[in-house]
């Protein structure tokens, strides 16, 4: 469990830092600043799950394959992936750099935050291609266990972006001062180096090369395989994402100063769950390979195990996080305002990371087996219904502002958890691999 689990939690932590880093610096630029890219990120996390529509897929055969020894099969996917995730992030980039104003009116971004925004969403958006291509390396090199490389290679990167962002937005050692400008090329630079390097890793240590002969004819029953799992999957993602764009345009109803609380929590709540996020992908690659065998009992026992370990220690981590609520948010900003809001916020996520972790493990593991409709499913319903709407209501027109709104997260969180670890219980998943 360590040898997998641990690499893969570094990763999810470095890369999750990437833009936190952003946000902490910027802090101490200004708080505007950090609402507007706050917001920028959110829709960079969907592009991104856009993103992972082929690497998902690809890391779920991938396990698969490797379980049943399908050497031809396993190149044939990630081949296919790459092509198409690149040509996915070329379009999706040129989306992001020519109508980047259009996207932030449509979020509700306030005028005065918009100058900031728009600069950070072009520069980052317009280079966001490389991490098309940086998740389907790193989703291949996971599912073979080497699990190690990206870890390396995130920590790298981490050092570069800290480094661009200190002398960029600052204006250190000779450069111009840029604000949020500077975050901005310095967080786009570092994908770029991040993606050269895991394609060179990839080459020398698990796929030194394609041959022409696997992909002549195209491999369409692999493509069909990477879009079966790849569609229900985006679109979950997709719909999840979507759902907390437009809780954010809610949000942005409210106050800046709730917009900007939202930040700082989401930036610090995630540290927690991504416990639950490393242990539930480390476990998969392992379940993936156990399916691939046709090792069901096996991968059902694991499962279980690692199910425990991820909800033990992620509200562990919430409990001490909400404790630790009043001087973290202290440290980031001296506005009373944003301070009180966060820490209630800190408090009710602890009951929402239960529902979360039993969400994220049930759901991901359901999909490493092949099981990938029915948590499509549940999650669009339960995502527009709960966290959007009731989030809205209890919000707004019942007055409990972002608090109140956390609660609505919660609930839906817990809902689906229940559900889909019930689908998980029931065993029906034990029909859907895709190595028969």
């Amino acid at each position: 469990m360590k040898v997998i689990t641990i690499p893969v939690f570094v990763e999810l932590a470095l890369v999750m830092l990437l833009g936190a880093v952003d946000t902490v610096m910027l802090s101490r630029y200004s708080d505007n600043s950090v609402a507007a890219v706050g917001l920028d990120n959110q829709l960079m996390s969907l592009i991104f799950l856009v993103y992972q529509f082929f690497s998902m897929g690809a890391a779920i055969l991938c396990a698969q394959y490797i379980g049943a020894g399908m050497r031809k099969r396993l190149v044939q996917v990630v081949g296919m992936a790459l092509v198409v995730n690149l040509l996915l992030g070329m379009a999706v980039s040129a989306l992001l750099f020519f109508y980047a104003e259009h996207l932030l009116i449509l979020m509700g971004l306030s005028t005065e935050l918009m100058g900031d925004g728009l600069v950070y969403l072009k520069l980052t958006g317009a280079l966001s291609f490389f991490q098309a291509l940086s998740l389907t390396f790193s989703a291949s090199l996971r599912s073979a266990d080497k699990v190690v490389w990206p870890m390396a290679v995130t920590g790298i990167v981490n050092v570069l972006n800290i480094l661009g962002n200190y002398v960029l937005i600052f204006g250190h050692w000779g450069f111009p001062q840029l604000g949020v400008e500077g975050a901005a090329i310095a967080t786009a630079a570092s994908r770029a180096v991040s993606m050269v390097l895991l394609a060179i890793v990839h080459f020398r240590v698990h796929i030194p090369r394609f041959p022409l002969s696997y992909f002549r004819p195209i491999p369409w029953k692999e493509l069909r395989n990477l879009l079966k799992i790849g569609i229900p999957a985006m679109s979950e993602n997709i719909s999840y994402s979507l759902s907390q764009v437009v809780i954010t345009y809610f949000i942005n109803q409210i106050s800046n100063e709730a917009l900007a609380a939202r930040t700082y929590c989401a930036n610090m709540i995630m540290f927690v769950y991504l416990f639950c996020l490393s242990i539930t992908q480390g476990g998969d690659i392992l379940v993936g390979h156990l399916v691939g065998q046709w090792r069901h009992q096996a991968a059902y026992v694991l499962g279980n195990y690692f199910f425990r370990w991820a909800l033990i220690i992620t509200l562990t981590g919430s409990v001490m996080l909400a404790l630790a609520g009043p001087t973290l948010l202290n440290a980031f900003t001296d506005n009373e305002e944003i301070i009180q809001m966060g820490i209630w916020v800190l408090v009710v996520d602890v009951f929402l990371e239960a529902g979360r972790t039993s969400n994220i493990f049930a759901g991901s593991t359901l999909r490493a087996t092949g099981d990938v409709v029915y948590p499509f499913v549940v999650g669009i319903i339960f995502q527009w219904s709960i966290a959007v709407g009731l989030s809205y209501v209890i919000g707004i027109p019942l007055g409990y502002g972002l608090v109140g709104m956390w609660i609505g997260f919660a609930l839906d969180e817990s809902i689906r958890g229940v559900i889909l670890v019930r689908r998980w219980q029931s065993g029906k998943w034990r029909t859907k691999s895709f190595v028969k």
